[in-house]
Order: C-alpha cells, then sequence, then structure tokens
C-alpha cells in the first residue's frame, strides 16, 4: 500500500504503518491537549497507541489462523480507521473462511478477558460513552472497546469480519460468486448508513470507514467474480508473447529506445541461455534518466525473482503471484524452465473484460 512503510517482522509478517496514522495521533494529541493540557494529550495517545496495539493483534488472529491452511500473510498495515491483513489469497471453504474471519474477533475477547480477569477492570456502557474521555479509567475504556471492536466487526458488512462469515455461509447454498455479490450489496447498504450517520454526526472517521466498506466491498466483488472466470482458463490465455526483451547489460539508452519504440509498461530481461533475469518497469528507466545515472544497467534496474507458472497452469495462479505488489509481471514458461512470455494485471483484465463481452 503506497504512503506506508515497514516498521518490523512478526512471524513472518511485516508490520506497516500508513503516514495518515500520525494525523490520527496528532489530531488526538492536540484535542488531549486543548481539553487538559500535555497530561491528557498523553494520556489520550497512550489510550490510542493500546487500543492499536490491539487492532494489530486482532489482524494476527487472522493471520496465524489463515496460516493453518496454508495462507501467508505478507503484511499488516495500520491505518487511521483500523488495521488491514493483506493475506495471498482468502479460504475458499466456507469453515476455513469462517474460523479466519472468527479469529480476529476472538483475540479482542481474549484481551478482554485478560485486562478484566488480571487488571481487575470493569466493563458498562459508561466506560465506552466516555472512551474520549483522557480523565476515565484507562484500563475500562480498553477492555469496553475490545468489545465494542468484536461487536462492530461482527457487523454483517462485508468485506468485515462479520461480513465475510455471511459470505461463507451464504456460499454453502448459493455458490461463491453469487454469495460474494449478495454479501457485498448487503456490505455497501450498511456503508450507506454508516455514511448517513456520519453526515448527521460530524464524524470522520465514520466516514472513512463508509467509504472504505463501500469500495472495499464492490473490489471483493469484483475479484470474485474474476477468479471464477480465470478458474477454467489457462495460463497461455493471457499471455504476452510480442514483446521486446533487455540484456543484462543494456543500459539506459538501450532501456529508454526500448521503451520510445514501444507500449510496453514492462521490460523482460533475459540471459544468453533464453531464461528471465528480471523485469524492468518503465517507472525504474523515468527514475535513472530523471537521476542522471547514464551507468546503470537492466541487470541493475530490474526486478529480481519473479514468479513464473507454466504453460497450461491454471490462470488463478498468475492471479494469486500477481497479487503481491512488488510483483510487475508473471512469466510463463515451458518444461524446461524457459521463458515463453508473461502476464500483467493489465492483460488479465482485458481478457476477462472479452470474455465478459462474449458471455
Amino acid at each position: 500500500m503506497t504512503w506506508s512503510f515497514p516498521v518490523g517482522r512478526i512471524l513472518g509478517t511485516e508490520v506497516r504503518i500508513h503516514a495518515t496514522f500520525f494525523l490520527l495521533l496528532l489530531w488526538i494529541a492536540v484535542a488531549g491537549f486543548l481539553q487538559g493540557g500535555s497530561q491528557d494529550a498523553i494520556v489520550s495517545v497512550l489510550f490510542i497507541l493500546a487500543l492499536f496495539a490491539c487492532v494489530v493483534l486482532h489482524e494476527f488472529g487472522h493471520a496465524l489462523m489463515a496460516r493453518r491452511y496454508g495462507i501467508a500473510t505478507p503484511d499488516i498495515t495500520l491505518l487511521p480507521i483500523g488495521g488491514m491483513a493483506r493475506l495471498e489469497r482468502m479460504p475458499e471453504k466456507p469453515a476455513q473462511e469462517i474460523a479466519v474471519a472468527l479469529a480476529g474477533p476472538a483475540v479482542n475477547v481474549a484481551i478482554w478477558a485478560l485486562i478484566v480477569l488480571v487488571v481487575g477492570a470493569t466493563t458498562d456502557l459508561e466506560a465506552l460513552a466516555e472512551i474520549e474521555d483522557p480523565t476515565s479509567g484507562f484500563w475500562a475504556r480498553l477492555a469496553a472497546v475490545n468489545l465494542f471492536l468484536v461487536l462492530f466487526n461482527l457487523i454483517p458488512a462485508f468485506p468485515m469480519d462479520g461480513g465475510r462469515v455471511f459470505r461463507a455461509l451464504l456460499s454453502i447454498w448459493l455458490g461463491r460468486v453469487k454469495a460474494t455479490r449478495v454479501a457485498a450489496h448487503a456490505g455497501q447498504a450498511v456503508a450507506f448508513v454508516f455514511g448517513f450517520l456520519a453526515l448527521t454526526t460530524g464524524n470522520p472517521l465514520l466516514l472513512l470507514i463508509a467509504v472504505f466498506v463501500f469500495v472495499a466491498a464492490a473490489a471483493e466483488s469484483s475479484d470474485v467474480a474474476l477468479r471464477d472466470m480465470a478458474r477454467e482458463l489457462p495460463a497461455r490465455a493471457a499471455m504476452i508473447t510480442a514483446y521486446e526483451a533487455l540484456d543484462p547489460a543494456d543500459g539506459v539508452d538501450g532501456m529508454s529506445s526500448s521503451l520510445i519504440r514501444t507500449t510496453q509498461h514492462e521490460f523482460p530481461v533475459l540471459g544468453p541461455d533464453g531464461r528471465l533475469r528480471g523485469f524492468v518497469p518503465r517507472q525504474a528507466i523515468f527514475a535513472a534518466v530523471a537521476g542522471q545515472r547514464p551507468g546503470l544497467t537492466a541487470a541493475e534496474a530490474m526486478v529480481p525473482d519473479i514468479p513464473s507458472v507454466p504453460l497450461h497452469a491454471p490462470l488463478t495462479k498468475a492471479i494469486d503471484a500477481l497479487a503481491r505488489p512488488e510483483v510487475p509481471a508473471v512469466a510463463v514458461t515451458d518444461a524446461a524452465g524457459l521463458f515463453l512470455g508473461y502476464i500483467t494485471r493489465e492483460n488479465i483484465g482485458e481478457l476477462m473484460v472479452l470474455r465478459g463481452h462474449r458471455a
């Protein structure tokens, strides 16, 4: 995700913080300072940090449960509206999806129980109503907000946790594509309710949540439909075979010439043995020219370790590989591992549009 940067790696998952999260901390600090001075500002910021630590643990609940089913979680990003765990893929078996979806709220229940049993904090509606008051009990507010996170995340608004449970249950009878469409429409309806409440109460965070739910629901529905259509297609159906390749020793002038001559957005770098070494995205060429690095070679500018799929592999394998944002393309190879062509996000989208019009 753009505008986010890594702060560490835990259990194989990179934890990232979006830059806008610091705007939230600044806003909380200023509001606390104006209300009660520096002490209230410090307590307010500490509470938000503790709250978002619970959010990160919630996301690791999803990640660790997904790992049980062989699904990795490359990163977790902290946003002002919460956390987002980026799973390589969602489990398609209803029972597995329900387990992954409920693992996050289960962590919040465990945190609430720990605070109540160990710290001795009480949980009541007053603590939740005074969540923004830094003079109110710190632990009571943190316990209450964890219960609130459980209830909020279980709202059947796709793609929230409750929405994923709703989709998984529907898919037992309707199939995954139709169930996702129904759950996405339900999520967008809830987003409209969130948006109305945000506008009437003047709550900017609730408005951001409404926009996120609306957009994410539509994106998830499109992704599931795309995967369903791609399931019956081989990788060769979306393979680009007309391309201009670069030699590892090509310099900036050679890369720039290839960029001008073609409409390619990425250029495969092939060795003398015909095997792929990497891809040079056009952004790397622009950066080399802007940075006045005439000695840069294609081997130095390329993105290495490009994933590959066999010619007759399901197209969904390429889609899974392209889920990693740092991957510009997926190589298609023959039985001997020689490079035959490549697949990008753009030409998969074009193929799906064409097949959708034919259907």
